[in-house]
């Protein structure tokens, strides 16, 4: 039983804190004014809480509040917190989706993943989630929305599955959900996925000049990209990214900057003869408004990948774009002497191993260069001395050595 009663409370006048019991206490502060507290230890510390004013909350809705105060600690339950979740505005998932998409677009590199994420849940969690609150997005949704699309696009399923983690856990930082994203209980309820193969799709090397051949068939600004992609290895948002200020074709070559490349590092590319001269026929496209290289139907937007794709699948080619890549790895491995780590940073990847890195000081711009010809020799059926006038010998250090095998100072 409570030590105050509503007769007393009415009676008081004077300023001071009045005690009921179990931590409830009244402060007064006039006749009639107060406000509600209750003191309670929480967590090995103590704490009050507020439970309103006098004159809005009587004394039996004081003593039912505390009651439940008190039992959400005994639960574990922060009230505090709550009280403050309670007071955010929560927002539904397609609103939290969109303040994620703006708060993390400027870290990444390029406009395709910028937008790859956002595009993706609407397509597949809005429908379902995205008029929900946050926090009422729960394990069972999270499955239904990804069940119809998990063995018939996995990779797009995993996507979408870590996007809406994302979201979540972002909206359980922010203080809108009291757990984070219950993604881990969700194996249970997919079924296992096919062993994911990380391999590219790619035109076996040797068939590569056949199919320059048949590329240069017709001339087109997609058609052309491709062929600078190929003689260059790069990768497609490279190249359709290029612009004619990070060109230097007297000096044969291409210096793309690091807010451009995936591992936000400057690469500089040696650029053959032949590959010169793919990007000289580029400028017969070049767009006044624009500083592109390969400028898309919107001239000061470059070209779509799925411009480069399509022109794949219009030659009955089952291959991906980025699969030229691969087939440049695999002839420098199989026809050529020149060392790993001179094609890996040809193709602008990231030394692996951290103590190598660390000492690494070069790029093997000279290597590369001499490799780059090579290969533009063998893509376009080119002997070394049309590809470049000075070889078929290359001078390293004073030596001479035939330019269709590097020298023992190239290894």
């Amino acid at each position: 039983m409570g030590k105050l009663t509503a007769l007393k409370i009415r009676s008081l006048a004077e300023a001071g804190r009045h005690a009921d019991g179990d931590g409830l206490f009244l402060d007064v502060t006039g006749k009639g004014s107060g406000r509600w507290v209750l003191r309670v230890q929480s967590n090995g510390r103590r704490r009050e809480i507020g439970l309103g004013s006098l004159k809005n909350v009587s004394l039996a809705d004081a003593r039912d509040a505390a009651f439940v105060m008190r039992k959400k600690i005994a639960q574990g339950i922060d009230p505090v917190a709550e009280r403050k979740r309670d007071r955010q505005a929560v927002p539904t998932f397609r609103k939290a989706a969109e303040l994620v998409h703006e708060e993390h677009e400027k870290a990444w590199k390029n406009g395709k993943h910028q937008n790859q994420g956002i595009d993706r849940l609407k397509t597949y969690a809005f429908p379902k989630m995205g008029d929900l609150l946050v926090n009422e997005i729960e394990g069972p949704l999270i499955r239904d929305v990804l069940a119809p699309i998990w063995l018939a696009k996995p990779e797009t399923a995993r996507r979408v599955r870590q996007r809406i983690g994302t979201v979540l856990d972002w909206s359980y930082a922010k203080g809108f959900r009291a757990t984070e994203a219950p993604m881990r209980s969700l194996s249970k309820g997919l079924p296992r996925q096919p062993k994911k193969d990380n391999h590219f799709a790619a035109l076996p090397y040797a068939q590569i000049p056949d199919f320059l051949d048949e590329l240069a068939r017709r001339e087109s600004v997609g058609r052309v990209a491709l062929e600078a992609l190929i003689l260059t290895a790069a990768r497609s948002g490279e190249i359709r990214g290029a612009t004619w200020s990070e060109l230097d074709l007297g000096a044969a070559l291409w210096t793309v900057p690091a807010t451009r490349m995936k591992m936000g590092r400057v690469h500089v590319v040696p650029l053959a003869p032949a590959a010169v001269a793919v990007f000289e026929r580029a400028k017969k496209f070049k767009a006044g408004a624009s500083d592109l290289v390969f400028p898309g139907q919107n001239v000061k937007k470059p070209l779509s990948d799925m411009t480069l794709l399509k022109i794949l699948r219009d030659m009955n080619l089952s291959v991906t774009v980025h699969g030229f890549r691969s087939a440049f790895r695999d002839w420098v491995a199989e026809k050529t002497e020149f060392p790993g780590e001179v094609a890996e940073a040809a193709l602008a990847h990231t030394v692996s191993n951290k103590v190598e890195a660390a000492y690494r000081r070069t790029d093997f711009l000279d290597k590369r260069r001499l490799l780059m010809q090579r290969w533009a020799a063998f893509c376009c059926r080119l002997p070394a001395a049309a590809n470049n006038e000075a070889l078929p010998f290359t001078v390293v250090n004073g030596d001479s050595g035939p330019a269709d095998k590097p020298s023992a100072h190239d290894m």
